[in-house]
């Protein structure tokens, strides 16, 4: 599968004083992204999951390199790819470019959950289904 592409502005609420991204609206954005993903792409909203089926996609590890400031105005091309299915979890790397100069890079690690349970649980057949159509092989 084709990676998703999503395109964010950087607005005056994502800024510093200096007008400069303020890091922790970079996960701000990468949670738009990959709630926008689940959607569109694997079929499932997160209100449909968290609020209909009771159950949730937290994030458990986030590792991200920060390579150059964004700044108020840019236009933000967020790159997400599904690479890793587990029993129970995701493995999503996304790539943040602006006129093809890289921001961030990250490498996100998402579990399923049954919300009530407060514990992982494997993905159910029709999650797992959607998420083995995005899956990136190399």
């Amino acid at each position: 599968m084709t990676a998703f592409i999503r395109e964010q502005k950087v607005g005056f609420q994502h800024c510093d004083p200096a007008g400069i991204a303020f890091y922790p609206r970079y996960f701000e954005i990468i949670n738009a992204t990959i709630e926008e993903w689940f959607e569109t792409c694997v079929g499932f909203s997160f209100g449909d999951i968290h609020f209909v089926r009771g159950e949730a996609v937290p994030t458990v590890h986030i590792d991200i390199d920060f390579k150059t400031p964004s700044r108020l105005g840019d236009m933000l091309c967020l790159k997400l790819q599904l690479v890793k299915i587990g029993t129970s979890s995701i493995e999503l790397q996304i790539e943040c470019t602006c006129k093809g100069e890289m921001r961030f890079k990250a490498n996100h690690i998402i579990v399923y959950a049954k919300a009530a349970l407060g514990k992982t649980s494997p993905w159910p057949k029709d999650l797992l289904a959607g998420l083995e159509n995005q899956l990136v092989h190399s």
